[in-house]
């Protein structure tokens, strides 16, 4: 297996390293309450999935 002879620095490393980044999860709207939610997933807020209603929904005081 292939070992590096030397360390490398920090700033290489980092360079490397600068390319890392977050990403938003991408969100579509509710059909059914016009909410954000991310695609392929039960709504949170009305608990529905392609239409049909699967998730019984309750609110916090």
């Amino acid at each position: 297996m292939a070992n590096p002879k030397s360390r490398h620095s920090r700033s290489r490393q980092a360079k490397r390293r600068a390319n890392w980044k977050g990403q938003m999860p991408n969100t579509v709207e509710c059909p059914e309450c016009n909410e954000p939610k991310l695609s392929h997933a039960v709504c949170p807020s009305c608990g529905s999935y392609k239409g049909k209603k699967v998730l019984e929904v309750v609110e916090k005081d």
